[in-house]
């Protein structure tokens, strides 16, 4: 089957909001060369899954192809039209299993020397995405937190070296409750700015107690999923022929039910949201920075909070992979020092997907070293490149970003 021959009856299987924006903008998918239509569907058919974020930003791409003429859409689109496909992929299942259709795609291009055709198609595409459906600013300054070091008395290295020269470095910090102020801070904010999903709280331990009108999720609260898993791979890597594209493969089609994963008071999206967190991430199953890190950095991307607060814990010490899969029970050994080194350079990079959101000009950025006096604040209202030696507290420096 082709584009063309597209159906409201293919999209049955679609998950119910999922299936109805389909056949609402069937005229649109008609037109659409495989290639890309099948990393559309691939989106389209999580819809139901997906954060309001990424459903305005779906709904907004439908609509900016509705918008264009035929001529229009067939030069925008003429380098995936290009793309040759062979019959057995044009066969394929790219309704029902776009993901799967997806990946034998990319397989087929890197084969027939077509790649760089398809990047350079998919960059055109992008661009006009968005000049097109640009997202607006948040109502008010966006404010990531980082908090780092916890369980580590001191350090004689340099801290967030990378963020310098953004950003005012206080060495002075009053650390007394510190976590409580920056819990109830953000809690204000979802107070005072109530929306699904715009105020996140994520914790690399045991989550400290907190807002409910945070989205919240923590390593320890997910540690019988880690656990079951982290047998699961132990057992697919033991297959014969099992190598880490196919298992890859098998993890992108693990349901929540194969983990043992309860929908929580119906909240499916943040249930699947931890689960692509577990299952996609690099080293998210094994050590609680990673988890914390590309927490952050999905949840940045995905749900684009006005409010994120991200706490580090020690991570297990690294040993030989085959001892860290077999998910034995036990307290794993801790590092808490090279935690630290993790946690900073983490902190590097949700700033920089942080400045990647609508309104960067405006947003703010924290990170202190738990329970320390050492502190970092990035804010139109503070000076950047700068040290200060004044005594401050965590309200203070607050204040300088609400």
């Amino acid at each position: 089957m082709l584009p063309r021959d597209l159906g409201s009856v293919d999209f049955r299987s679609y998950p119910p909001q999922a299936r109805q924006l389909a056949i609402e903008n069937i005229s649109i998918l008609r037109r659409l060369p495989l290639g890309l239509l099948s990393s559309l569907l691939a989106e389209l058919i999580e819809y139901d899954f997906k954060f309001p974020a990424e459903r305005t930003r779906l709904s907004r791409e439908l609509a900016s192809l509705g918008a264009l003429t035929d001529a229009q859409l067939s030069e925008l689109l003429k380098g995936f039209f290009k793309i040759s496909l062979t019959s057995q992929l044009e066969n394929l299942n790219w309704v029902n299993s776009p993901a799967q259709f997806v990946e034998q795609l990319s397989a087929h291009l890197w084969r027939t020397g077509q790649q760089d055709a398809f990047s350079i198609a998919a960059v055109k595409y992008d661009d006009h995405l968005t000049a097109t459906t640009a997202a607006q600013a948040p109502p008010i300054p966006r404010l990531g937190i980082v908090i780092i070091g916890r369980g580590v008395a001191s350090y004689d290295g340099q801290l967030f070296r990378r963020l310098r020269p953004y950003a005012t470095y206080f060495s002075r910090v009053r650390p007394e409750n510190g976590l409580r102020l920056l819990l109830d801070a953000i809690a204000s904010r979802a107070e005072a700015h109530p929306a699904a999903y715009a105020h996140w709280y994520i914790d690399g331990g045991e989550p400290e107690n907190h807002d409910s009108r945070l989205t919240a999720i923590s390593w320890a609260a997910l540690a019988p999923v880690r656990t079951a898993l982290l047998g699961h791979i132990h057992s697919e890597i033991e297959r014969p022929g099992m190598g880490p594209e196919k298992l890859r493969s098998i993890m992108a089609r693990t349901t929540p039910s194969e983990l043992g994963m309860k929908t929580a008071a119906g909240d499916e999206v943040l249930q699947r949201f931890q689960l692509r967190l577990l299952t996609e991430g690099s080293g998210t199953q094994l050590f609680s920075t990673s988890f914390a890190q590309w927490g952050a950095r999905e949840a940045l991307r995905r749900a684009q909070p006005i409010t994120l607060l991200v706490r580090f814990a020690p991570r297990q010490r690294l040993k030989p992979m085959n001892e860290l899969l077999s998910a034995q029970s036990g307290a794993p050994e801790t590092d808490p020092l090279g935690s630290l080194i993790d946690a900073d350079m983490a902190a590097w990079y949700t700033w920089l997907d942080q400045q990647r959101l609508p309104g960067a000009d405006r947003s703010c950025f924290l990170v202190w070293f738990e329970a320390q006096r050492l502190a970092l604040a990035i804010s139109p209202q503070l000076p950047r490149g700068t040290e200060s030696s004044s005594e401050v507290g965590l309200e203070k420096l607050l204040a300088w970003m609400t």
